[in-house]
């Protein structure tokens, strides 16, 4: 569970950096291209809603990534319940046929 939730840190980091270094790259692109400041402006402009859009998309695959994650584990934990619960009414089982055995033993 821990190397998950590392997995998942790791990931939001990388998506984090990535997107840090595409805008940075943008405005560096846009501030060094011999352009007029009107046309400049607009390439910001259009530069940001694009970054933004990536950025909506990219949370909504981390979210969906998030929700599998989280089903994901529900469901193992609720198949490692279910093994123990059985390991359990296992060892009930043993221990009463065992107590049947030395009681039947105790009246010979």
């Amino acid at each position: 569970m821990s190397n998950e939730r590392e997995d998942k840190s790791v990931v939001l980091n990388f998506l984090a950096g990535m997107g840090l270094g595409a805008l940075i790259g943008a405005v560096a692109a846009l501030l060094l291209a011999p352009k007029s400041g009107s046309e400049t402006r607009q390439d910001i402009v259009n530069a940001t809603e694009d970054l933004k859009t990536k950025a909506g998309k990219a949370m909504q695959d981390i979210t969906r990534s998030s929700e599998e994650l989280v089903k994901k584990s529900k469901d193992l934990l609720e198949s490692t319940k279910c093994r123990v619960q059985n390991a359990v009414d296992a060892g009930k089982q043993a221990m009463n046929a065992k107590k049947e055995q030395l009681s039947e033993e105790g009246e010979e």
